[in-house]
């Protein structure tokens, strides 16, 4: 979450009409560690959603999900959340 907080941008276009809320997103973490399969599960607007799925294909390689001791797909569902700073 700390990879995720630190790249996500707000668009601007969000911050001027006041947007906040969560995108919903779903991915697989393959067998190699890699990030594919990479969707929206729950809409914000089409700019967060672009910026979630920029950063969630961004991230770095992860240790596969092991069943019976090998490495398998495992599919994740994250929600990001954008919220703006109150002043």
């Amino acid at each position: 979450m700390r990879y995720v907080a630190s790249r996500l941008k707000y668009p601007e276009s969000a911050v001027m009409q006041g947007i906040e809320g969560k995108v919903v997103v779903e991915f697989v973490v393959k067998s190699d560690g890699t990030i594919g399969d990479v969707r929206i599960k729950r809409s914000l607007t089409p700019e967060c959603d672009h910026e979630a799925l920029n950063v969630i294909q961004g991230l770095p390689t992860f240790t596969p999900g092991r069943e019976n001791g090998k490495p398998v797909n495992t599919w994740y569902t994250l929600p990001i959340t954008f919220k703006l700073p109150h002043r």
